[in-house]
């Protein structure tokens, strides 16, 4: 076999995000722009996720603060890897705080979707995963079958992190599922989810 077609990406978004938010608990869900929220927001609309819908290479430092602030619940960030290139340094900052309930997922599929899926850094080289070995990360892993994705669906939620996992997926469209996007409302929805009653007080 080949490596290029060894290499060959199986996996679809949809599929994958579903699957790790199907038992996600009291997990909460921070996005990036484009794909990642949509996918969220099509296994599940809920005040437990965040979309940060434009705010492009920040999901990984909102996701860090937010998991400080919340030690006792795992924070997962869905990312793209557009949208991870552009925040590197943010791995770097993840790693050295050394944040145990914080989980980035990057879901990768080597191509900038948003902008008509030109070819994408992850596409031409450059090894996400290794980039977050590199600086520190205690968990760092990369999914391209149905099953390491089984296997790395207890390490992405409970998993003593910082964890990353680069998840390989098709380029194939889905439909677009758009959740809420007044800033307003989501930040009430998530603060009253994450402090009940003390939220509004």
């Amino acid at each position: 076999m080949s490596s290029t077609a060894k290499n060959q990406a199986v996996l679809n978004r949809r599929e994958v995000v579903a699957r790790i938010l199907r038992d996600r608990g009291e997990a909460l869900a921070i996005t990036s722009l484009g794909n990642p929220t949509f996918d969220v927001a099509a296994a599940g609309d809920g005040p437990q996720n965040f979309y940060l819908w434009g705010a492009m290479g920040g999901a990984v430092m909102v996701g860090l603060g937010l998991a400080r602030a919340q030690p006792r619940k795992r924070v997962i960030v869905f990312v793209g890897d557009g949208e991870m290139m552009m925040g590197l340094g943010s791995l770097a900052t993840a790693a050295v705080d050394r944040t145990e309930n914080l989980t980035v997922v990057v879901i990768d599929n080597e191509h900038y979707a948003e902008t008509g899926m030109q070819p994408a850094h992850a596409g031409r080289g450059v090894n996400i995963t290794e980039v977050a070995k590199a600086t520190g990360f205690p968990q760092a892993l990369t999914v391209r079958t149905a099953a390491e994705l089984e296997e790395a669906v207890d390490r992405i939620l409970h998993g003593q992190g910082p964890v990353l996992a680069t998840i390989k997926v098709t380029t194939d469209p889905a439909p677009t599922a758009l959740p809420p996007r007044d800033g307003p409302f989501l930040r009430s929805r998530f603060r009253t989810a994450l402090l009940g009653a003390e939220a509004h007080v």
